[in-house]
């Protein structure tokens, strides 16, 4: 019958989803059935790009192109016709944060966002790269971020030299979080099908919850680091933003397993699952959630949000023990070890990363030198009022791997794994810890490099005050900004926990509740390439 018919519009939809909200799947079905290739996708991620990257809204989120992307889409396009394709990233456009190394004759740098690192030729594309690569990924780019994920010094989040200054795109200058900003905002108006961030604290999850998408920041071990700029080998870990559960847990497939350059990979459980079997809305039946209240801050709209999710989780077969505080809560908020930690570390693990590569035209060694470098170039790094800072860099300088160091890190693992996580987990007899992820969730998992996903939960009020106003030079409070609730779980409890946040994201479709502001979104779609 005529009524049966699916009209024109859902016809369309259908044969070319909306580059906003399309997920891997839904493109890798596109492009199975010939409805367009790899290279149109390309040819629109890019106009995409184009719209509202340096002009528009100018989000700052990407860093550069890659300018070997169309070739390398048609080589697999070329090869999904001979061969057949690869799996489900074959000709996948992914953009990845710019602490992740790519092949150098690839044309694209690899920078951490600083000009002390342009120019500089890494040996090979990080692990992780290479993993996804292998699979058929198509690097479209790299992300912006907050220089040296964040670890330069005080400056705004989303900051780099070499990239500018990254926005939210649901409030205009509106802080976008990090360090992986550009990973978030990215996926956040669809200007790629997927993309990776890193993590030392909060620096996935953090950007993921302000900009309403998905963030997993696997096991410290579960991934490996080699090839990816460090801050810390003890909490250090890349991670997949995405829009959805789905589209985070087949990266995270990917991504995972052994590399005898990265030793923290070889004590991983022997055979890991695939994620992408954890997709199951009924995940949270029978399981217990724990609430550690003294780590709530109080953000009325959050708290709501937050409090009312619990229903829920209750809804879905969950138990909510609500409080189940850590043992050890207090001590982790006065605790000064991991900076401790992670300023020495950096100092030592920076120089390592340096040292292997394969050329570095402007001179820098180690971490003294890239002070030094900052202060010759302050007029494209240290720029005033708001990006002139390198005090963590000039901390870390001051350090050694001494006995208090050593000390610092037992603390931290005594604190985050042993009296923290751990202990909350078996004495409530807990699955999985939630939380807001705006605050200090992301602190527990960073110090005993544990698991942390976040998902979309709401949006600040319409009627939230802007603040600051003016920006300074961000708006951190807006009507509008996006928030997101955290699973936390022991070493790699990845799989129950991509679980719990799939059954959580398709009962509520958080995400779905409110897109970015109008200048902030891109109109090139698919059909609008096509030859």
């Amino acid at each position: 019958m005529p009524g049966d018919m699916p009209d024109s519009a859902t016809l369309l939809e259908s044969t070319f989803p909306d580059l906003y909200e399309s997920g891997i799947s839904d493109l890798q079905e596109g492009l199975k059935k010939g409805h367009f290739t790899s290279v149109d996708l390309v040819k629109a991620y890019l106009a995409r790009i184009d719209e509202v990257n340096l002009k528009g809204a100018a989000l700052h989120a990407v860093i550069e192109t890659n300018k070997n992307a169309l070739s390398q889409a048609a080589e697999l396009d070329a090869e999904r016709k001979t061969k057949g394709s690869r799996g489900s990233l074959h000709g996948m456009p992914l953009l990845l944060k710019d602490n992740i190394a790519t092949l150098h004759e690839e044309g694209m740098h690899t920078t951490a966002g600083s000009h002390a690192l342009l120019g500089s030729i890494v040996p090979r594309d990080a692990f992780v790269a290479a993993k996804l690569r292998a699979a058929g990924a198509i690097f479209l780019g790299k992300a912006n971020l907050s220089e040296w994920a964040n670890y330069r010094g005080k400056v705004p989040n989303g900051f780099s030299g070499r990239g500018g200054q990254t926005l939210c795109p649901y409030y205009p200058n509106g802080d976008p979080s990090g360090s992986s900003s550009g990973s978030g905002v990215s996926m956040a108006v669809g200007l790629a099908a997927g993309s990776l961030g890193s993590e030392t604290d909060g620096s996935i999850v953090s950007p993921s919850s302000r900009n309403n998408v998905v963030g997993i920041k696997p096991t410290v071990g579960l991934v490996s680091r080699a090839g990816v700029i460090p801050i810390s080998s003890h909490q250090d870990t890349a991670g997949p933003m995405c829009r959805s559960v789905t589209d985070a847990a087949l990266l995270l497939s990917v991504i995972a397993g052994p590399d005898p350059r990265d030793e923290a990979t070889l004590h991983q459980p022997g055979v890991l699952p695939d994620y992408m079997k954890a997709l199951d809305p009924n995940a949270l039946k029978g399981k217990r959630l724990g609430v550690p209240r003294m780590f709530l801050r109080d953000i009325d709209t959050i708290l709501e949000a937050f409090d009312a999710s619990l229903d829920v989780f209750r809804a879905l077969g969950a138990e909510i023990v609500d409080p189940a505080e850590f043992p050890c809560a207090e001590e982790m908020k006065e605790s000064q070890a991991e900076t401790i930690v992670l300023k020495t570390d950096f100092k030592v693990d920076v120089a390592k990363y340096i040292s292997e590569l394969l050329e570095v035209p402007t001179g820098v060694k180690n971490l003294a030198d890239l002070i030094e470098f900052n202060k010759a170039h302050a007029d494209l790094e240290l720029i005033p009022p708001y990006h002139d800072d390198q005090s963590r860099f000039i901390a870390a300088e001051a350090t050694e791997k001494d006995d208090a160091f050593y000390a610092a890190l037992a603390e931290d693992f005594d604190l985050g794994r042993t009296r923290g996580i751990d202990a909350t987990l078996q004495k409530f007899r807990l699955d999985a810890i939630i939380l807001p992820t705006d605050g200090v969730a992301s602190e527990p998992a960073a110090i005993a490099a544990y698991p942390i996903i976040s998902v979309p939960l709401g949006f600040q009020s319409d009627t939230v005050e802007v603040s600051p106003n003016p920006p300074a030079p961000l708006h951190t409070q807006a009507p509008g900004l996006p928030f997101g609730i955290a699973f936390i779980g022991t070493a790699y409890s990845e799989f129950n926990l991509i679980g719990f946040a799939y059954a959580f994201e398709q009962a509520t479709h958080a995400r779905l509740k409110r897109r970015a502001y109008a200048e902030a979104i891109p109109v090139t779609q698919i059909k609008d390439v096509l030859q």
